[in-house]
């Protein structure tokens, strides 16, 4: 295994965990930031309100792309998988 592949190995590898977690890090950021606006405009200024949306958000967020993690994940691995085989 050259310095080449062994680079190439690592940015797959953080390409598809920044590709994975994405769509949860931004859903939690954009209903927090709702939920801080609604805080200040009502000058509610208690902090476990924000977390239950967040939960139930990011929850609904891993149901709904779970299809499309798994398959991203298999997919990685195999071509993983088929990398190794070549050395």
């Amino acid at each position: 295994m050259t310095e080449v592949d062994a680079i190439t190995l690592i940015r797959d590898a953080l390409f598809v965990t920044l590709k994975l977690s994405s769509p949860i890090l931004l859903t939690a950021m954009v209903v927090g930031l709702i939920i801080g606006i609604l805080q200040t405009t009502t000058s509610i200024q208690e902090p476990t309100i924000a977390f239950v949306p967040k939960l139930l958000s990011i929850f609904a967020v891993i149901v709904i792309f779970a299809g499309w993690m798994l398959q991203t994940m298999t997919d990685y691995t195999r071509d993983l998988f088929l990398m190794i085989e070549k050395f």
